[in-house]
This record gives structure tokens, C-alpha cells and sequence, in this order.
């Protein structure tokens, strides 16, 4: 007669002491700061709904110019999308709950090894891919720099010169903090391979 092997229990999750738990629950504070992302999240679908429907109404008064700079509108606005989603969706499973999407076909690529170091470099890259587009806008508006014509500008070579300025910045910052990041790792690499080198020399 087979016998069959017993279910295995879930372990059951150790108690913790009444000041620790505290302390680990308050995490759910986060919770209606991220609520309120999605609420911005909502006001940039309509935002961008509204640059769309501009877009689709004066087409036919357009230049090439103007259509440009409008598309360029609707993509910052998609990319400062995209930021917020990274934000809600990595920084809840990072500092609040987990999500449980193992499996799900929906599941973003990145949240499967997401921690908080890769989420400060992929944050870092979306605000320097939003910096570029909004230094882009501003080099097409400052054609008009300087020109006596009836073309205009808002923009003067002090704004620009320190716009392109805060944009190197971003992208020195950038480079730093995958520097760092990967100093991080080469040390926890290294220190887990000394690790068990020592634990099969004892072995031994």
C-alpha cells in the first residue's frame, strides 16, 4: 500500500513584538500618496486627450512647426506617464506590499528584479528622457532668438544655456548612481564569494 506524502503547511508568518509591528505597518502610510499618483496619473490622460484633440481641431493652420512642437507635448506627456507607473507600480512592491504577479501575462519585465537601486536608475533615466524632450522643445522655440521678424521667442540664451545645463547635470547624476550601483554589486559579489570560499575551506 502507496503512501501518500502529507501536504506540507504554509509556515505560519513569526509573531512580532507590538513596537516592531508598528513600525512595519507603518508602511501602509504610503499607501494614499500612491492613490494620489493615480489620480495624477488620471489628470494626464485628460491633459493629454485635450493636446490631442488640439492637435486633431488645427491641424489644417498648422505648420510644421507648430505640429511638432505639439506631438513633442503629447510624448513629454507620455513619458511623465510612463515615470508614474514605474514610481506606483515599483515603489509599492518595493516599500509597501507585494503585487503576487508572478505569472500573470501582463507583468512588467523589470518589476521581476526591481529593488530600490534599479528603481533609482530607471527613474533617473525617465526624468533625463523628459529633460531631452523638453530641451528639444526648447531649441525649436529658440529659432526665434535674436531674430527682429515677426517670428518670436519666449525663450533668451541665459534660459536656454542653463536649461542645457540642468540636462548634463541630470545625465552626470545619472552615470553616478549606476557607478555607485554597480560598486554596490561588485562588493556583494565579492563578499559573498570570499563568503564561501571560507565556509568550503572550514569544510574541508
Amino acid at each position: 500500500m502507496s503512501m501518500t506524502p502529507e501536504t506540507p503547511f504554509p509556515k505560519k508568518a513569526p509573531s512580532m513584538r507590538p513596537i516592531p509591528l508598528l513600525i512595519f505597518g507603518s508602511r501602509w502610510l504610503q499607501l494614499p500618496l500612491y492613490i494620489g499618483l493615480i489620480i495624477a496619473q488620471c489628470v494626464y490622460v485628460v491633459l493629454f486627450l485635450k493636446e490631442l484633440l488640439h492637435l486633431v481641431e488645427g491641424w489644417r493652420e498648422f505648420n510644421e512647426q507648430q505640429v511638432m512642437l505639439v506631438v513633442l507635448g503629447l510624448i513629454d506627456v507620455v513619458m511623465i506617464s510612463n515615470l508614474l507607473v514605474m514610481v506606483i507600480v515599483g515603489g509599492y512592491e518595493t516599500f509597501v506590499s507585494r503585487l503576487n504577479l508572478q505569472g500573470h501575462p501582463d507583468e512588467p519585465e523589470w518589476l521581476s528584479h526591481v529593488n530600490a537601486s534599479v528603481l533609482k536608475i530607471k527613474l533617473a533615466m525617465a526624468i533625463i528622457g523628459i529633460s531631452s524632450i523638453h530641451l528639444l522643445r526648447t531649441f525649436i522655440e529658440a529659432g526665434g532668438l535674436g531674430n527682429t521678424g515677426s517670428r518670436t521667442t519666449n525663450f533668451t540664451e541665459t534660459g536656454v544655456m542653463w536649461q542645457t545645463i540642468i540636462h548634463v547635470v541630470f545625465i552626470i547624476s545619472a552615470v553616478g548612481i549606476a557607478y555607485v550601483d554597480k560598486l554596490s554589486n561588485s562588493g556583494e559579489v565579492s563578499a559573498a564569494g570570499k563568503h564561501k570560499a571560507d565556509h568550503g575551506a572550514h569544510g574541508h
